[in-house]
C-alpha cells in the first residue's frame, strides 16, 4: 500500500512539474506580449495582471516541486505561499469576469459610469488586499511559524474562507450570466474575451475548487495525505490552460500566423463596447 502511494505521489509530483513548466512558458509569452508588444485596452489590463499572478503561482509550484523532489519532503511554506499566488489570481479573475459581464449586460451604464483607470486601480487593490487575507490567518493558524492562536485563527480563517467563496461565486456566476446572456438574450456578437473568461470560470469550477476546499477544511483534509498534492496539481491546470484559451480565441482557422498576431487579435483590442457596439478609447484603462 505504501509502495503504491509512493508511486502515485511521484507521478503527481512530476505531472505538476510538467504542467507548471508548460504553463510558465505560455504565460511568460502572454506576459511579455501584453507588457511590451501589444497596446492594452481596459480588459487587457486584467489579462496582464492575471498572467502575472499565473506566472507567480506556477513558479511557486515548480520551485517547491523541485525542492520536494530533491529533499524528499514538503517545505513548511509550500502551501501558504503557493495559495497566496492562487488567491491573487482568483481575485483578478473574479474582477475580470464581473466587469466583462457588466459591460455586456449593461453596456450604456458601463460606458457612462466607468471611471478612468478602473482596471488598474482594481488590480492594484486586489494585489494589496490578498496578502493580508491569506497570510494573517495562515500565521494565526500556525502555517507560517510554530504556535497557533486558536481564537484569532478561528475568526481570521472564517473571514478568509468567506472572502474566497465570494470570489469563486463571483467568477463562476459572472461566467454563467455571460453564457446565458450571449446564448439567449443578446443579438450582438460575442464580446472579446468571452471564450477565455468562460473557459477560465469552467476550469476554476472543475480544477480550482479542491485547492480552495483544502484551505477551508485543512485540519480535516490534512488527514488525507494524497489530497494536497492532487489539489495542487489541479490548481495548476487553469493558469496553464489560459494561454491556450487566448490562442484559440485569437487564431483564424486555416491560416498560419505568427504568435504576436494571434495574441494581438485575442488581447490587443480589449476596449469594452459602448451602446451600439462602439468601443471605448484604448487609453481608458
Amino acid at each position: 500500500m505504501f509502495g503504491l502511494w509512493r508511486t502515485v505521489a511521484s507521478a503527481v509530483l512530476y505531472l505538476t512539474l510538467a504542467v507548471g513548466l508548460g504553463g510558465l512558458l505560455g504565460n511568460g509569452l502572454v506576459l511579455w506580449h501584453l507588457a511590451f508588444r501589444i497596446r492594452k485596452g481596459p480588459f487587457a489590463v486584467y489579462a496582464l495582471h492575471l498572467a502575472a499572478a499565473d506566472v507567480l503561482l506556477l513558479g511557486c509550484q515548480v520551485a517547491f516541486s523541485v525542492a520536494r523532489a530533491a529533499l524528499g519532503a514538503r517545505a513548511a511554506l509550500d502551501f501558504p505561499v503557493t495559495f497566496l499566488a492562487f488567491a491573487a489570481g482568483l481575485g483578478l479573475l473574479a474582477a475580470f469576469s464581473l466587469e466583462l459581464c457588466v459591460a455586456e449586460v449593461l453596456p450604456s451604464c458601463h460606458a457612462g459610469c466607468r471611471p478612468r483607470h478602473t482596471s488598474g486601480a482594481v488590480c492594484g487593490l486586489l494585489w494589496a488586499l490578498t496578502p493580508p487575507a491569506v497570510l494573517l490567518p495562515a500565521d494565526a493558524c500556525g502555517l507560517l511559524r510554530r504556535g497557533a492562536r486558536p481564537g484569532a485563527c478561528a475568526g481570521l480563517h472564517a473571514a478568509s474562507v468567506a472572502w474566497l467563496l465570494a470570489l469563486v461565486c463571483a467568477a463562476c456566476g459572472a461566467g454563467l450570466v455571460l453564457l446565458v446572456w450571449a446564448a439567449c438574450c443578446s443579438s450582438r456578437p460575442r464580446p472579446r474575451f468571452f471564450g477565455p473568461v468562460l473557459g477560465s470560470a469552467l476550469l476554476l469550477a472543475l480544477c480550482g475548487l479542491p485547492y480552495v476546499l483544502y484551505w477551508s477544511l485543512r485540519p480535516l483534509l490534512s488527514l488525507l495525505p494524497p489530497f494536497l498534492p492532487l489539489a495542487g496539481l489541479l490548481a495548476c491546470v487553469p493558469p496553464s490552460a489560459r494561454p491556450l484559451l487566448y490562442f484559440v480565441a485569437g487564431r483564424q482557422p486555416g491560416q498560419r500566423q505568427p504568435l504576436r498576431a494571434v495574441l494581438e487579435r485575442a488581447l490587443g483590442d480589449g476596449a469594452p463596447r459602448g451602446p451600439g457596439g462602439l468601443a471605448l478609447p484604448m487609453g481608458t484603462v
